[in-house]
């Protein structure tokens, strides 16, 4: 792909992600509100943030809800237009699983009417994808 076409692919996703932004759906306002400027487990999200690919010389991108680059993890806030798209939601899923990306969905009542749940298996997520640090090297062995 030409540098020129990246560019155009990436000022559509700016374009894309601002307008995703300025339309946020009642549950999405209120994830960002709990999650914003590391409120949750002083963790950093993303709001509306592009992960660009390329599938058999085809350049795309997809738009996550909301991302925390620290776990790897994006957070899908699905409304009921979902229902009408699983089987392209899970060809993105399957897509961003291969990028190393763990994707967790969410319906829109879940954020609204049970977000402690909600947030409670995010966190778990987290336990799971954290990464402990190798043994060190420098042991001294017991002679």
């Amino acid at each position: 792909m030409s540098l020129n076409h990246k560019n155009k692919l990436v000022e559509i996703a700016k374009i894309v992600c601002r307008e995703l932004r300025l339309n946020s759906t009642e549950a999405e306002k209120l994830f960002w509100e709990t999650v914003r400027n590391k409120r949750f487990e002083n963790k950093k999200f993303y709001r509306q943030f592009p992960f660009y690919y390329d599938i058999t010389g085809k350049e795309s991108f997809f738009v996550a809800d909301f991302y925390c680059y620290e776990e790897r993890l994006i957070i899908e806030l699905d409304g009921k237009v979902h229902q009408y798209t699983l089987l392209e939601d899970n060809n993105r899923t399957e897509i961003l699983n291969v990028l190393g990306l763990k994707v967790l969905r969410f319906n829109n009542d879940e954020v609204l009417n049970k977000l402690n749940q909600v947030l409670l298996k995010i966190k778990s997520e987290f336990s799971k994808q954290t990464h402990h640090p190798s043994p060190s090297l420098s042991k001294r062995r017991s002679e």
